[in-house]
Order: C-alpha cells, then structure tokens, then sequence
C-alpha cells in the first residue's frame, strides 16, 4: 500500500469551518462508495485553524492521475466536490493549479532499524 498525503486551506470564517465538520461527519454514501471503487482504502482529514491535511492509503499501483479519474466522473462526487471548493483554497505556494497539494514524505518510522532491547 501507498500512502499519499495532500494539503489545503479553508476560507478562514469559523461558521464555514463548522458548516464543514459538520459536512464530514457523515459525507454522502456515493462519494464514500466512489471513493472506496477508486482503490483508496483509508483516508483521513485533520485540521488545524484553517489548514486541512489529508492522507489516505491506496493500493502500490495506485495512480491519482488515473484512478481519482473513476471517482470524478461520478455526477454526484462532482456535486460533493463543487460543495466542498466553497469551503477551500489552495495553500500559498500551490503550483500547476492544484488544489489539494501533494506533501513530501520526510520522515516514516517504518523505514528506521528496530533495536532489540
């Protein structure tokens, strides 16, 4: 499995930042099922002021620029998502037009020896 991890700002007006946690207590089964059909396994979202980081887990050939293309045809995913876009906006520095930015893995304890006591 591979882990991707992507990041993003709200619109800074703590009534949308409500509006939004409340969005994501239950999204809508379509976009979880699309989602789930597109191979991600599990994802989550944190949140700090106005900042969202997003990581989710998807099988080694998993291809964003492929595979995120099944859940975005989804006519109801595009609805979900033209909602959510009212909430957000890219981080400063996002290039290419991105909306959710990729982060750089810089450290994974997974890949560090293990010491035996």
């Amino acid at each position: 499995m591979k882990t991707f991890a992507q990041t993003l700002e709200l619109v800074d007006d703590p009534a949308r930042i409500a509006e939004y946690r409340r969005a994501h207590e239950r999204i809508w089964p379509e976009v979880a099922a699309a989602l789930r059909a597109a191979g991600i396994g599990e994802m989550r979202i944190f949140l700090h002021g106005t900042r969202l980081f997003m990581c989710f887990e998807a099988p080694d050939d998993f291809d964003p620029a492929r595979d995120y293309q099944r859940y975005a045809a989804d006519p109801r995913c595009q609805e979900w998502e033209r909602w959510m876009r009212s909430f957000q906006r890219p981080v400063p520095g996002a290039t290419g037009g991105s909306w959710w930015t990729p982060m750089e893995c810089v450290f994974d304890l997974a890949s560090q020896p293990r010491q035996t006591p």
